[in-house]
């Protein structure tokens, strides 16, 4: 079977949620599948990954268009032969545009991460007006659909089932992971790392795209309370600037905590590493997430997590950390203050992070990735 790839967000230097879950999935596929034949599409602005050069049963193929014209020329190219014969299948990892405008002869599956641009429409502008135009029609002729948690999965059905027939026999989970580069680092290594990065004694740490969805604005809140109890304590948070960022850094200045908050920008994953494992508590207050990889990572690290009890947070995080209502300030900064003079309870969850965190591995939803591909090729 000839399987053809949609892998620029995968190939990206700076790679986000969406881009680190089709490399990880894609990176374990190929470790367990030999024997299909792989057309990987990249831009002119994708890396070839060490980590897939390795693999003889990748053929690459780079489209030097930017925008819709990527997607045009792909579609174009897909119709020619490479090879004994045309790809029998597009895996579209990120986007939708491609399934939604291919003949129902080109057999597609597509990942849907979230319902992000139907659910917050302030988002991103011209991704919410392309999802919002091609999702339906991709939904339609697709032959599979995955999705990243069951909550995604009830969100879809809700959203598409009345207007798509027979969308809910379509639908199969893949959930994402950590990578295995997420481990507990000895003593001595998170000590060099927190002199080498210039990291405070001791801090709380938040990760992700600094946009509104985040909840960033209410972990500040939170933090300045907790702070007036422990002023040593520091807050560092790690993520690119998405939309509407400003308003982070104004209720920073509104707190008047400039002192105390830490910004770091987009962090390397081999980096991050090292933040988790110096971080007192690792917070993930979003409001909405297809799935969260962040805090399994901070599981998989030793740190104790706070997360939001909204969407598919406690699919993912179970009794591996405390969750809270993201739209309560006094009850986040509550359940920061608890794990830092609660030693046992900061242990208990510590442990029950790491055993919920071997729940979920990329080599099982690869197995489950070709299982599907197997299905469709009979």
């Amino acid at each position: 079977m000839k399987i053809a790839v949609d892998f620029r967000e995968a190939s990206r230097l700076n790679k986000t949620g969406k881009g680190w879950y089709a490399y990880n999935l894609l990176a374990a596929v190929l470790a367990q599948d030999s024997q299909n034949e792989y057309i990987f599409y990249i831009d002119k602005l994708c890396a070839l990954p060490e980590e897939f050069k390795k693999f003889s049963n990748i053929a690459w193929r780079r489209i030097n268009r930017r925008s819709i014209f990527w997607h045009l020329a792909v579609l174009r190219d897909l119709k020619a032969a490479h090879g004994s014969a045309p790809a029998d299948l597009f895996f579209a990892t990120t986007s939708f545009i491609i399934p939604a405008l291919a003949a129902r002869t080109l057999k597609t599956i597509i990942i849907v991460h979230d319902l992000v641009a139907f659910l917050f429409p302030d988002h991103n502008k011209k991704a919410v007006f392309i999802e919002k135009m091609t999702l339906k029609f991709a939904l339609k002729k697709a032959v599979k659909v995955i999705t990243i948690s069951e909550n995604t999965k009830k969100d879809l059905l809700k959203k598409f089932a009345p207007s798509t027939s027979s969308l809910i026999d379509k639908i199969a989970s893949v959930p994402a992971a950590a990578s295995e580069k997420f481990h507990q680092m000895s003593l001595p290594e998170i000590k060099n790392f927190r002199i080498s990065h210039n990291l405070p004694e001791r801090f709380i740490l938040g990760v992700g795209t600094l946009e509104p969805r985040k909840n960033f604005t209410t972990l500040i809140d939170a933090f300045a309370q907790v702070n007036q109890e422990f002023p040593n304590l520091k807050l560092i948070i790690i993520g690119a600037k998405g939309w509407k960022y400003k308003q982070i850094f104004d209720r920073v200045h509104h707190q008047d905590i400039k002192d105390k908050v830490i910004f770091r920008g987009y962090v390397a994953e081999n980096d991050l590493v090292g933040y988790y494992n110096g971080a007192e508590i690792f917070v993930f207050p979003s409001l909405y997430e297809g799935f969260g990889i962040p805090p399994l990572e901070a599981m998989k690290c030793s740190c104790p997590i706070i997360a939001s009890n909204a969407a598919s947070m406690p699919e993912v995080i179970g009794t591996g950390g405390l969750l809270v209502d993201p739209a309560d300030t006094r009850g986040l900064a509550e359940a920061i203050k608890s794990i830092l003079v609660d030693r046992d309870l900061r242990n208990k969850l510590v442990n029950r992070g790491q055993h919920q965190s071997q729940k979920f591995s990329w080599q099982s939803s690869a197995s489950k990735l070709i299982q599907l591909f197997r299905s469709i090729a009979r």
